[in-house]
């Protein structure tokens, strides 16, 4: 498939303005494809010559088109663009009827059935440059255009889409005209959806799932609609632009490629979190975090939207943050940044890390394909963080005046970085285009490291010594012991610095424990001072505030990933201080961290078990203190732990039997299936134990749990199996994107190691193939969860350097192995000590 690129997208907004898209789909024609009839309404600007351009599609079958009335031969579509010969100045009409196909991937319309009970459901996801998947289109951002969607459905399917949708009869469905959108965020979603419908400030709102999880949504639909009102009112008191469409509408649909989708008016969210077993508190926080985040896309995105891909953080950044801030600010969760600091911000300084790094704005993106490649750490965690700190340098009031002056100056158009920092600048006297130049042109990751040097009164002050080129507004947290309270620290002071110090500080008294970026306020690695790393060592958990301990934490980690800390001094400290902490974002990041990165990758395998004897002996100790019933969430947190972790399956397996945990909780689904894959790693399970736990749970879910744990068993057929199922080349069998990654994630397993040996030097090629074959959402799927990260050798590192130089894979797959090896890479150095 030819993707577009940026000179041809200038090109065509140059010569064309598109005003209309009527979309008329009809989805009863079968389970393999779908019909399509498009007519497109465009201009070819007065002063062109007779000028030729394309229109992107990519059909099951191209029946015939029409220009002006005019047919146009179907064999000129070349791949995925149908040109547009000899067009003239004026107006003109585009007419095209296809046959579709449905995705099984996640990408353009996307069929599934609920093996629960047969029922179908299908939905639009056409970010980035999928609308082609659905229908003929000029699909760049910059060519917004109003839209009219009418679809036919099966009797008894409700349809959804950007805008109120009328049943008219027979099937057939009509919605409501868009304002001018860009292509990719036309939307529909389609099938005997279970919805709860309200209404808000005079517009209806809803939230949809399918039918088999009717119950769990409806369990949680107060929470749902609570938070959704909430944001809704709250963005209504930042911006001066209210909400400009019809209706607010959230689908959680099955096999969704992302969390969310922002389509206006009709917001798509993955159905994991529609949540049929029980959860922790951090993880409502996550979707109420993510109802915020894609509501801040109505205005980040979908009102103002961007020219080209290069511009991905004037949506993802700000949306990230918004989405924090505002939920911070009117929901229960009230504590977001802690989360956002151990996991999220961890998510940007690993990828900013990596030889694929890039600036928040880079200079120029040159294709879709390279866009696509950029929705990662450093587009949302890193631009958010470096939005955080600007908010901190700015002020919040002058932060929402530049934004609001720039909803007014682009409404329902396209803006660019350049337009965005000119709207910011006519809100203050600071220079905000150097401030842009500094965070947003640049790479990498700035490191602080503190030093105090006494004086001869006793006194001390501190110079900071700043590894990077961003100037930073932070503050120095000063923690002494709690005289009242043994092992307690208590905060002195904060003093608020910029970086790079003019001259040193004076601070006094040399505190226990001096901490940069106390309150996380940029985007800095941060470094201890040696007296301030004993009082971490000893007394982490005394520190009063989770989002202290965040930072420490953090702290540590990037230590031990830049080789300066032994991962077993972080076991260490985890052993320590854990068992004492309360956060339910903290103790699950920390145990993860441990897990999956100094466990099964930092250590050796001869070091291997020790880690993983501390690390259950740490979850039990987390299980006995919350016997009580004191904090539900951390016991459930420590149980998944413990399962994963567990190297002997008789207490697990004991957990099964008795369908719960002595004490609690109860064995719910995830835990059952959870438990089920572990003692399929251990080899303390069979098929039809399997089966029987499949039968027991047909869902969705189930059928992801069964694929997983068959993949882990230790049996070289069962291995086999897994293999071909995700890389045999049979179009019929292909697995979807969600039963491919639960396979791949059974398939590697680090007690396996010599099992799977000879699968390890197959990956690269199996992988380059199906990437090629399968598209986009697949690659990453294969360079991501099927990725043989347990295997730490320079051998398994000179296999991925050469599929780079020599094997050609997609650049969807390319940049996920790029990741993954220079991971890997780190891996052995911090082995090497």
């Amino acid at each position: 498939m030819s993707v577009l690129t940026r000179d041809e997208a200038q090109i065509r907004a140059q010569l064309l303005d598109v005003h209309h898209y009527s979309v008329d789909l009809d989805l009863t024609v079968g389970e393999d494809t779908f019909d399509s009839l498009t007519a497109i309404r465009f201009t070819v600007r007065a002063g062109q010559d007779v000028t030729d351009t394309f229109v992107e599609l990519k059909p099951a079958q191209l029946r015939s088109v029409t220009l002006d009335g005019q047919p146009i031969d179907p064999d000129g579509l070349a791949e995925n663009r149908l040109p547009l010969k000899n067009l003239t100045p004026g107006e003109h009409e585009l007419r095209v009827d296809a046959s579709m196909r449905y995705s099984r991937t996640g990408e353009g319309m996307h069929r599934f059935t609920d093996p629960a009970d047969g029922e179908s459901y299908v939905y639009t996801q056409l970010f980035l440059d999928d609308v082609q998947r659905v229908f003929a289109a000029f699909d760049q951002p910059d060519l917004k255009a109003v839209f009219d969607l009418t679809v036919k459905a099966p009797e008894g399917w409700t349809v959804l889409a950007n805008g109120v949708t009328e049943h008219t009869g027979d099937g057939v469905w009509k919605a409501a005209t868009t304002p001018r959108i860009s292509t990719y965020l036309a939307a529909v979603a389609a099938g005997p959806w279970h919805s709860v419908r309200t209404e808000h400030r005079g517009l209806p709102f809803g939230i949809h799932c399918r039918r088999s999880l009717a119950p769990y949504l409806d369990a949680d639909a107060d929470e749902i609609l609570d938070v959704t009102r909430a944001c809704f009112d709250r963005y209504h008191e930042k911006f001066d632009e209210p909400y400009p469409f019809d209706s607010y509408d959230q689908t959680f649909v099955p096999e969704f490629n992302a969390g969310a989708m922002e389509n206006p008016g009709l917001v798509t969210f993955s159905d994991e979190f529609v949540f049929r077993s029980a959860v922790t508190d951090t993880e409502r926080q996550t979707r109420a975090v993510v109802v915020a985040h894609e509501m801040a896309h109505m205005w980040f995105g979908n009102v103002v939207t961007l020219k080209w891909w290069d511009d991905i953080w004037l949506n993802e950044s700000f949306a990230e943050y918004m989405g924090y801030q505002i939920a911070t600010e009117v929901t229960r969760f009230t504590d977001t940044w802690t989360e956002f600091g151990v996991s999220r911000k961890a998510w940007g300084y690993d990828a900013d890390q990596r030889p694929s790094t890039h600036p928040v704005a880079p200079e120029a993106v040159d294709d879709t394909a390279s866009a696509l490649l950029n929705f990662d750490g450093i587009s949302y965690a890193k631009g958010a963080s470096a939005l955080r700190q600007l908010v901190a340098w700015l002020g919040e009031k002058d932060f929402l005046a530049g934004i609001n002056t720039h909803f007014a100056r682009h409404r329902f158009a396209n803006a660019a970085l350049a337009d965005f920092i000119d709207s910011l600048a006519s809100a203050t006297d600071r220079d905000v285009h150097a401030w842009a130049d500094a965070w947003l042109r640049t790479t990498g990751v700035d490191t602080l490291t503190p030093r105090v040097t006494p004086a001869a009164d006793g006194t001390c002050a501190l110079t900071v010594d700043h590894h990077g080129s961003r100037p930073h507004r932070i503050a120095a947290g000063l923690y002494d012991p709690d005289l009242t309270d043994e092992g307690r620290l208590t905060l002195r002071t904060r003093l608020d610095l910029d970086v790079p110090l003019g001259e040193p500080h004076p601070i006094g008294k040399r505190p226990a424990l001096l901490l940069l970026n106390d309150g996380d306020l940029t985007y800095a690695k941060v470094r201890f001072d040696a007296d301030s790393f004993r009082t971490v060592r000893d007394h982490l958990s005394g520190l009063p505030d989770p989002l202290t301990r965040a930072i420490v934490w953090n702290a540590l980690r990037d230590a031990v990933r830049d080789g300066e800390l032994p991962p077993t001094a972080y076991l260490d400290t985890a052993r320590a201080h854990l068992p004492h902490e309360t956060d339910l974002a903290l103790a699950e990041a920390v145990l993860a961290f441990a897990r999956v990165h100094i466990a099964d990758r930092y250590l050796t395998p001869e070091q291997r078990p020790a880690a993983l004897a501390t690390l259950a002996d740490l979850c039990r100790d987390l299980i006995r203190r919350t016997e009580d019933g004191d904090n539900p969430g951390l016991r459930l947190i420590a149980v998944r732990q413990f399962i994963d972790v567990a190297a002997h399956p008789d207490t697990i397996a004991a957990w099964l039997a008795d369908g719960t945990v002595p004490g609690g909780p109860e064995l719910d689904p995830e835990l059952r299936w959870r438990v089920l894959a572990r003692l399929a790693v251990l080899g303390a399970t069979d098929e039809a134990a399997i089966a029987a736990e499949l039968q027991r749970d047909p869902s969705a879910t189930g059928q992801e749990g069964a694929a997983r744990c068959r993949a882990a068993l230790p049996d070289p057929d069962a291995k086999r199996a897994a293999w071909e199922a995700m890389f045999t080349d049979d179009e019929s069998a292909d697995l979807s994107n969600y039963l491919f990654a639960a396979t791949a994630q059974g398939f590697w397993q680090p007690e396996q190691a010599d099992l799977v040996r000879d699968y390890v030097p197959r990956y690269y090629d199996a992988a380059v193939a199906v990437a090629a074959r399968r598209g986009p959402a697949i690659a990453r799927a294969a360079g991501h969860w099927a990725f043989p990260a347990h295997a730490v050798d320079a051998g398994h590192l000179s296999l991925g350097q050469a599929c780079l130089s020599d094997g050609d894979p997609t650049p969807a797959l390319r940049r996920r192995l790029v990741d993954q090896l220079d991971d890997l890479a780190r891996a052995l150095r911090v082995r090497e000590g």
